[in-house]
């Protein structure tokens, strides 16, 4: 859910949420409302998300659950590129927590906008959402619900994972996940960017992340995602068993090295993706620093075949221009002479 203020909604009905003052509304959902807030205790700005008033019901612990799920798993962490959440509270009428207040835009919002990114700009983003996922992972947090709607672009592109509300966390007694809570069921997720486990409604792991990674990294690149249907059963079966066109099949000018990381994200089997988060930003940080030399290389108009060969054919060039120099010298001291 957005947490910008670039769209004004209207005043909130209410003043207050625990000891938040409430501004004014950010965005509102079905099941919740985010709004701008100020915390009188540390004098600062937050993004409160809370809980519609709705009668006590399963339905209704459910979601608590989920809202307080999201808060277990992102207080897990602390990362420059998920989101900071500060408190969060069950008791009483409300249910909420109190989040970093994001200005920006969500990267949903952007692309539904046609807004295309530089492709170091893509590298960049994905390799710091990578990192932000290597450390939730080493502290046994799984998304599950990577998409361009949980990640906001704030300042100059520097992207914030939010919303771990389907998130697998560890319980309090320390097992792997929450049984006892909506998060059981196999089929979680947003369709398009599921991995093929995830939407055979098998058992995940931290690689599902990685998938749904790749298919923003492959959205960011071509302008869709790998695979559309209407019905989602279909959309389903697309993603358990087809192979998308790749980046640079769809489009030349795209880089064949961001071409090949987005397919290996999303292999369809999880043992043939990368293993891990912190691979994956590896080879977008080593792309980085190498298109940087090429680019550097051919600004000074050498050849892009490496280090070693081009700086072999640069000293025969060299050499064979200083022999043409002597030559020519020698002819015009000879013609000279006569």
């Amino acid at each position: 859910m957005s947490l910008s203020d670039t769209a004004r909604p209207p005043m909130p009905s209410r003043h207050r949420i625990g000891r938040y003052h409430l501004t004014r509304e950010l965005g509102r959902g079905t099941l919740s409302t985010v709004y701008l807030g100020h915390d009188p205790v540390i004098d600062r700005a937050v993004a409160i998300k809370a809980l519609h008033h709705a009668p006590a019901s399963p339905g209704r612990r459910r979601q608590e659950s989920q809202l307080i799920n999201e808060a277990r798993a992102t207080g897990r962490l602390s990362h420059p590129h998920i989101v900071t959440i500060f408190e969060a509270s069950s008791e009483g009428p409300d249910t909420y927590i109190a989040m970093e207040y994001l200005k920006g835009s969500a990267l949903s919002t952007l692309l539904a906008a046609g807004h295309r990114f530089e492709f170091d700009a893509i590298a960049t983003i994905c390799w710091k959402l990578a990192d932000a996922l290597d450390h939730a992972h080493h502290h046994d947090v799984v998304h599950r619900d990577i998409k361009p709607a949980n990640i906001f672009l704030v300042g100059d592109h520097q992207p914030k994972l939010v919303d771990f509300g389907i998130a697998r966390v560890p319980d309090r007694a320390g097992s792997s996940d929450n049984p006892e809570t909506l998060f059981c069921h196999n089929l979680l997720g947003t369709p398009n960017y599921m991995s093929p486990e995830q939407a055979s409604g098998q058992q995940v792991d931290h690689r599902t992340d990685l998938y749904s990674l790749g298919v923003v990294m492959y959205q960011m690149l071509t302008g869709q995602t790998p695979f559309q249907a209407v019905e989602t059963a279909a959309l389903l079966q697309l993603i358990a068993s087809a192979t998308p066109a790749r980046p640079h099949a769809l489009n030349t000018s795209i880089p064949r090295t961001l071409s090949r990381i987005a397919m290996k994200a999303m292999h369809k089997q999880a043992d043939k993706r990368y293993q891990d988060a912190g691979e994956l930003a590896r080879d977008l940080k080593r792309y980085l620093v190498y298109g940087k030399r090429t680019r550097r290389r051919l600004r000074m108009g050498l050849s892009e075949s490496g280090d070693g060969t081009t700086h072999r054919r640069t000293r025969l060039l060299q050499s064979a221009l200083l022999a043409s120099c002597a030559a020519l010298t020698g002819a015009v001291a000879v013609l000279l002479l006569r």
